[in-house]
């Protein structure tokens, strides 16, 4: 049975999205061949619209001259995973290995963890909050940046108590920290 896991840079303060944008660190090299290395055996991503249309430029980052090893390795791996956008909106997909959903179903989640070899991670706060309020993440995977933003998306969804069991962590020399916590 494949974990679920919930993943993101955030700030000091706890939010994930915000103007101006989070701080710094997760730019930093070491950090992008940790990140790498933990989410390699991702077999499936779970995106809303607007994460999508973000993440998708990991389809073609290997085209542009000049690219890092550690970003080459990371488009690589990201190309390689199936990928499933929620949206009701969007009409077509760039990226191969991509389908479009029109509605979150925790049903058809909860089968895909139970089927799937590989784990599965669902990225962006609007689309992990259903996920959260489903019971569904088995994991929380903490980017935590030195600054605090005072405000825009939260990591957590506001209404949701959950007590956590810290299983891993790493601070890394630019300030960022990373904590791996699982559901209780």
């Amino acid at each position: 049975m494949a974990k679920l896991i919930y993943s993101m840079v955030t700030s000091l303060d706890g939010y994930a999205e915000a103007e101006g944008g989070l701080g710094t660190g997760a730019d930093d090299p070491e950090v992008h061949t940790f990140i790498n290395d933990l989410f390699r055996p991702v077999g499936t991503y779970l995106y809303g619209r607007r994460m999508y249309e973000t993440m998708v430029y990991w389809e073609t980052a290997h085209t542009e001259p000049g690219q890092p090893p550690h970003i080459l390795q990371y488009a690589r791996d990201w190309q390689a995973a199936e990928k499933i956008v929620y949206s009701t909106t969007l009409e077509s997909v760039s990226s191969a290995k991509t389908r479009i959903e029109r509605a979150f179903d925790p049903k058809a989640v909860r089968d895909l963890k139970a089927t799937a070899d590989h784990d599965i991670t669902v990225d962006g706060p609007n689309l992990a909050s259903q996920a959260i309020r489903a019971g569904l993440v088995d994991e929380y995977h903490l980017f935590i940046t030195t600054s605090v933003v005072g405000g825009g998306k939260r990591f957590f969804p506001d209404g949701v108590r959950l007590d956590l069991d810290l299983i891993e962590k790493r601070a890394f020399d630019s300030g960022l920290i990373y904590a791996r916590y699982r559901a209780g």
